[in-house]
């Protein structure tokens, strides 16, 4: 697969998606009728506040959680037409995560770490690629360092070169930025913009913070399940501004 190969179309969509968790009176309605797609080679940023579905509907459109109704897809593939073993490949294969918590294997070095999914896999890295993606993320005296041995903003950009060491279609990240101080957020959010615009790869991240959303080419604003804005070429100014009054419309 090409760069401009994944640059074209989308990388990630769902159609009418709907996701019930509980029954009855302690049934809650995580998302209701969503309608969006990622598209390729672009950066988005999914916002709501708490308990707004923003989570569940990464985690469905991940393949990481089951729809109640509704399709997703990842590229053309339709999540629901697979069965487990499928959906695992198709994860394994085709998309790549980004954590909160870094999730990095203790006894390994950075660059074992790094190459971990393909190693599972039973995959030879692409080494033009994985040489670039070493230079991307800053961390080329780091390779045979342990996870002990970094700092938190370094643990997380081997997560991020872990989630793009396999030249996924879409990387999906999930408040990657929590667990850090700005500056080292600041050098990861700059990361993920780089492997957007220097690699070609798509990015669908959620986050509560309009900082963070400042690096998306869109944002996405869900509440109570449901998307009700969206913002091109956000800012962090312009985000907060959008949230003061989604709250202030709550109120």
């Amino acid at each position: 697969m090409t760069t401009l190969d994944l640059v074209r179309g989308t990388a990630a969509r769902v159609a009418y998606a709907v996701k019930v968790y509980g029954v009855g009176g302690t049934e809650v309605r995580a998302l209701d009728r969503v309608t969006v797609e990622f598209p390729a080679g672009r950066f988005t940023a999914i916002m709501g506040p708490s308990g707004s579905g923003k989570s569940t509907l990464m985690h469905c459109a991940a393949g990481l959680d089951t729809l109640s109704s509704g399709r997703a897809w990842i590229g053309e593939t339709e999540l629901g037409s697979l069965n487990d073993r499928r959906l695992t490949l198709l994860r394994r294969e085709r998309v790549g995560f980004v954590f909160q918590a870094f999730n990095l294997v203790p006894t390994l070095t950075v660059l074992e770490n790094v190459t971990l999914p393909l190693d599972l896999a039973g995959a030879a890295p692409d080494e033009d690629w994985l040489t670039a993606l070493i230079d991307v993320v800053g961390l080329g005296d780091r390779l045979h360092h342990r996870p002990g041995e970094l700092s938190g903003g370094q643990q997380q950009r081997v997560a991020v070169a872990r989630a793009l060491a396999g030249r996924p279609q879409v990387v999906f990240a999930d408040e990657p930025t929590g667990n850090l101080d700005s500056r080292s957020g600041g050098e990861v959010l700059g990361l993920l913009r780089r492997a957007v615009d220097e690699m070609g790869q798509s990015v669908v991240m959620v986050t509560h913070d309009p900082t963070a959303a400042g690096h998306a080419d869109e944002a996405l604003f869900l509440a109570d399940g449901r998307l009700v804005d969206r913002m091109e070429r956000p800012s962090a100014a312009a985000v907060l501004d959008r949230m003061k009054a989604f709250e202030r419309g709550r109120s």
